[in-house]
């Protein structure tokens, strides 16, 4: 018998599809740009899809302000300032803001885009995620990257002075043919500019994607741990904190929205191929996602698919989100979020347990520093056998 549910902070995530061009690792819902990107149009249906949910599902999001919204992609900064005014307007006339509010844009480091940091603040945002990957330049060509070495310096000035609440660094390691040296290059260049924030996370070869077709060389598994090691060293002496698996921040500069994703918090979706989730106070959990190609979308073709998380499902959702965060786990966290009782797993704790991966107290469990690198195998005792 499930348990009446708690409702967790409701955050959005606004998906914009478009980018210059697809890159090779990019499993993302993304499209090359081709022509004159239908701005006007594409924030119309936004914020009509938007208001679709919120009639859709007002049972539970009715009760709740938005507590961090995220623009994504594609690349968002390719939207002027101005159509993300009227976006974020066109959301905080439908749906109130908590006080504080996290609002995320995700930017491409190329001059172009950096230019209008100064618009986006103007505009709502206080938070702007740069995707980097690297300041090498034969890195960045590999990678199929638009931007150099020299336009992400700049785009990080741009974001010093621009106003902004935080910003982050998205770098990558484990590069094609990267050596350890290289590797810690980038991440000390990354470090010099100080940002709040640092995602810093290894290259995985994703399917259906160039390089899964044509797989470059990538370092081997002694040389991917010494990478992390010495990196890791790094960033804790440079005053970063380590909260999620690839997430290091300054005290005080976690992602907000991120967050409420780990911690199995709600989050409405909008946007070609934007995935929600949903707590119902009487014990629902829903899963739901949008069309994903703009054809379809601009023709108000919102809705792709829904379905309610099965209970025999939950604990393996709630784990395969909350072992990510490296902050203990409350097992009155996880009973007040799946309906489920904390007994309900306790033979899978016991195995963890076992094996080294957890800690257990009376009422939390803790992820260990192995636990952390075997992450999937300790999920994997929460999968069921269907």
């Amino acid at each position: 018998m499930l348990n009446q549910l708690m409702l967790p902070p409701l955050s959005l995530y606004i998906h914009i599809p478009w980018c210059v061009q697809k890159c090779p690792y990019c499993d993302f819902n993304s499209h090359a740009q081709k022509g004159i990107i239908p701005e006007g149009d594409y924030i119309r249906h936004l914020l009509a899809d938007l208001a679709a949910d919120l009639q859709r599902y007002r049972q539970t999001v009715e009760e709740r302000p938005l507590h961090s919204i995220f623009i994504g992609g594609g690349t968002p900064s390719l939207f002027s300032a101005q159509s993300i005014e009227s976006l974020l307007k066109g959301i905080r006339a439908q749906i109130p803001f908590s006080e504080g509010i996290e609002i995320t844009l995700e930017a491409n480091p190329g001059t172009a885009e950096a230019e209008r940091f100064q618009g986006y603040v103007e505009a709502g945002v206080n938070r702007i995620s740069m995707g980097i990957q690297s300041f090498s330049e034969q890195k960045l060509k590999a990678l199929g990257r638009i931007h150099n070495g020299a336009e992400a310096e700049r785009a990080v000035g741009f974001a010093k002075v621009s106003g902004l609440r935080s910003f982050n660094l998205d770098l990558m390691h484990g590069l094609p043919d990267q050596t350890c040296e290289q590797a810690l290059a980038d991440l000390e260049r990354a470090i010099e500019l100080a940002p709040p924030h640092l995602s810093w996370y290894q290259l995985t070869i994703e399917p259906n994607t160039l390089f899964a077709y044509r797989p470059p060389r990538l370092p081997d598994e002694d040389q991917l741990w010494d990478i992390f090691e010495q990196g890791h060293r790094l960033l804790q002496n440079a005053g970063y904190e380590q909260y999620e698996t690839s997430a290091y921040a300054k005290p005080g500069y976690q992602c907000a929205h991120n967050l409420n994703y780990w911690r199995f918090g709600d989050y409405l979706a909008i946007g070609c191929g934007a995935h929600g989730k949903l707590t119902f106070r009487e014990g629902d959990i829903l899963r739901y996602s949008k069309t994903k190609h703009p054809k379809g979308y601009l023709r108000g073709e919102y809705l792709y698919e829904e379905k309610k998380v099965a209970e025999k499902d939950r604990s393996f959702e709630f784990f395969m989100n909350r072992f990510r965060l490296l902050e203990p786990v409350a097992k009155s966290d996880f009973e007040k979020l799946t309906g489920l009782s904390s007994h309900e797993v306790a033979a899978q704790m016991k195995r963890a347990e076992a094996l080294n991966y957890i800690t257990t107290s009376d009422d939390s469990w803790q992820v260990t520093e192995r636990g952390k690198l075997f992450l999937n195998e300790l999920l994997e005792l929460f999968l069921t056998d269907d």
